[in-house]
């Protein structure tokens, strides 16, 4: 599998996790912040825009700063998301 393509699913993974278990945090604060830009990225990538509007790097960042929670899942699907996006 290629790598957008592989970014593409990520993409959704995190979306659809938020969704799921922070459809009340999506609204405001770090996790609006994180679903705005993983959502914005999904638009890129799948209308085969200029990745370079992609600006999912520092989600990680943001969540540990403002969550201490290291064994949260949601972080390993940011990362793996992070890491995908580099490699484009």
């Amino acid at each position: 599998m290629d790598k957008k393509k592989q970014l593409i699913d990520q993409l959704k993974v995190v979306i659809n996790n938020l969704e799921k278990d922070y459809s009340n945090e999506i609204t405001s604060g770090v996790f609006q912040l994180i679903y705005i830009r993983y959502k914005n990225a999904l638009d890129v990538m799948e209308n085969n825009e200029d990745i370079r509007e992609v600006n999912i790097i520092g989600g990680v960042r943001a969540y540990m700063d403002s969550y201490n929670d290291y064994q949260n899942p949601l972080l390993g699907e940011l990362h793996k998301a992070e890491k995908l996006n580099k490699e484009l």
